[in-house]
């Protein structure tokens, strides 16, 4: 009986020399473990089709391809997802890499998982050349706007083949790690699935400079300096919170390699360092996180400027914490996050957190950094602008202001009342004129910080418009394409470098646009003018026949009305 057990055994094994069935029981085992109510009987037709038709392909390491399936419908399963999205992960690539058409695969499955997976499948860079990569990416965004859970399984894909890239040739390694660190890392960042951003950031990072990973690794694996200081702080931390009645769980979290290098960029000339940084898992609401922050600062000296609250202003990504540092043991510096159990659990995976509620509808969440890239991207028709737009708008972080009515606007670090005005769209942005930033008179160029409360002024004047000026310091795409889209309809100068001649409607709607320009750059620095006499004598000056001429130099922006702002101050201040 045993030899007859064995030889069944080696003869399973040659059958399935790459383990196929124990790599579904591991999916089926994650997914039973991590979802509520798991349909596994759809993962095995999921399985099934997807088997079928990979059949024969191979990988660059000379795995079956039905691996790169199963590990991302795994990845998915760890995450916590629903059946339909494993599903989908299971199919992702049946569409765009089989005989497998979409209609037959919404016949079988339903337009729910159709959906998902056609929102990850590539388009065909045969009919559309060099234009595939950014229209694939534009796919992308818009079917996450039908459904949030195409991004997450783009992600769960990406994270796969990152960690097989070295089967890939150096050029396509430094392609595809770029492309990650440029579009995919922001958008995990954006989804707050930290733990696939993590795991993204050290692979990139080993691809792209794989000496300074290394040398980062070596540090982290030698550092028992660290693991002594945190070893000595569990403890004391352990009495501080009880004697402030506060249940909570300690987690040791070292930084990754990625966190280390970033740490380092910021300090140029510093070798790899990783302070002590304990997560305090509270057991109660979010009241306690104070409670243990009070005990903490108790214990030891905080550290100025190091204190974060992202409860009270929650991230865009939903993440929650407290953020703060002291001055520990022997003068250490130790970092602390401060969370309740559900805010940890979104501080793993994000967006997930919400979707695992089996009465979520993915079709309902509204992300606003999601509703901006949707809003904007239907302006650009340009393939490669639209990437490059993309790639500019995750690049930055956004930051939370308020506007004068009260209501919160997402932005992208460092951005300008300008980029606030055009969120609302090109009816509030061209009547721009100058903006107060929390209660006084700033330029529009000033570079906004979060928190800011921004309130608008804007003309009800006709005609009104932007300046090319804005151009220099605006962040966000929607702001550049409406104010080079109002540029691109205006009427050019000729060949001949004569203005051409404009119908009178025009002629004082340039006129008006010019005081606008000249006006907004005024109030810009506190001023204003009560005559046009200090202006008359100004246009005489600078050579202008009369005064019409010299608001046709300004709307036509032959002339800088910041310039022309300051000659009149320093004009009017002498006498």
């Amino acid at each position: 009986m045993l030899r007859a057990l064995l030889s069944a055994t080696r003869s399973a094994k040659q059958d399935d020399p790459w383990d196929l069935a124990g790599r579904v029981a591991e999916l089926e085992s994650a997914h039973r473990a991590h979802c509520e109510q798991p349909d596994l009987l759809l993962v095995r037709r999921a399985y099934r089709i997807a088997e079928q038709m990979h059949r024969g392909q191979a990988r660059k390491s000379g795995e079956p391809y039905i691996t790169h399936p199963i590990a991302v419908a795994t990845i998915l399963a760890d995450l916590g997802v629903d059946t339909a999205t494993v599903a989908a992960g299971l199919l992702h690539d049946t569409v765009e890499d089989t005989s497998y058409s979409l209609e037959a695969l919404r016949s079988d499955f339903g337009g729910e998982i159709a959906v998902m997976v056609d929102g990850v499948t590539k388009l065909d860079k045969i009919h559309l050349g060099s234009a595939a990569e950014a229209e694939t990416f534009r796919k992308l965004v818009l079917t996450a706007g039908r459904d949030i859970r195409v991004m997450v399984i783009k992600l769960a894909d990406r994270l796969h083949n990152m960690r097989t890239i070295k089967f890939k040739k150096r050029p396509s390694q430094i392609r595809i790690a770029e492309a990650t660190r440029d579009v995919l890392i922001p958008l995990a960042d954006r989804l707050g699935l930290y733990v696939i951003k993590r795991e993204l950031e050290d692979i990139v990072l080993e691809t792209l400079e794989p000496e300074i990973f290394q040398k980062i690794q070596e540090h982290i694996g030698s550092d028992t300096d660290r693991n002594r200081q945190v070893a000595a702080i569990v403890p004391q931390v352990r009495r501080a919170l009880r004697g402030y009645k506060v249940n909570a769980r300690l987690l040791d979290r070292p930084r990754h390699p990625y966190s280390v290098y970033r740490e380092m960029q910021k300090h140029p000339g510093t070798g790899p360092a990783d302070p002590p940084r304990l997560v305090v898992v509270v057991e109660g609401p979010p009241t306690e996180c104070y409670a243990a922050l009070g005990a903490i600062h108790q214990q030891w000296k905080p550290i100025g400027g190091k204190f974060r609250d992202l409860i009270a202003t929650q991230k865009f990504n939903l993440y929650q914490s407290l953020h703060t540092a002291v001055n520990g043991p022997a003068g250490a510096n130790v970092e602390f996050l401060i969370r309740t159990k559900e805010m940890h659990q979104t501080a793993e995976i994000g967006i997930v957190a919400g979707l695992s509620d089996p009465d979520s509808n993915p079709a309902e969440v509204q992300l606003p950094w999601l509703r901006r890239l949707l809003d904007w991207q239907h302006e650009v028709a340009d393939s490669g602008q639209f990437l490059d737009s993309l790639r500019c708008d995750l690049a930055d972080q956004d930051i939370l202001v308020f506007a004068g009515d009260g209501d919160q606007v997402l932005v992208p670090k460092a951005s300008t009342p300008v980029d606030v005005a055009y969120c609302t769209g090109p009816a509030t942005g061209h009547r721009l004129i100058a903006a107060y930033v929390n209660g006084e008179i700033a330029p529009l160029s000033q570079a906004l910080r979060d928190g800011d409360s921004v309130e608008l002024v804007l003309t009800n004047e006709q005609p009104y418009g932007p300046s090319k000026q804005w151009l220099e310091h605006t962040k966000t795409p929607e702001a550049q394409l409406h104010i080079n889209g109002w540029f691109d309809s205006a009427v050019d100068i000729d060949s001949t470098g004569e203005l051409p001649v404009i119908p009178m409607q025009r002629f004082e709607d340039e006129l008006k646009a010019g005081k606008n320009r000249l006006w907004r750059s005024l109030i810009a620095r506190g001023r204003g003018l009560a005559g046009d006499r200090p202006l008359h004598n100004m246009a005489s000056s600078l050579g202008f026949p009369d005064l019409d001429s010299l608001y046709l130099a300004l709307a036509r922006e032959k002339l800088d009305p910041d310039e022309l702002a300051e000659k009149l101050i320093t004009t009017v201040d002498r006498f």
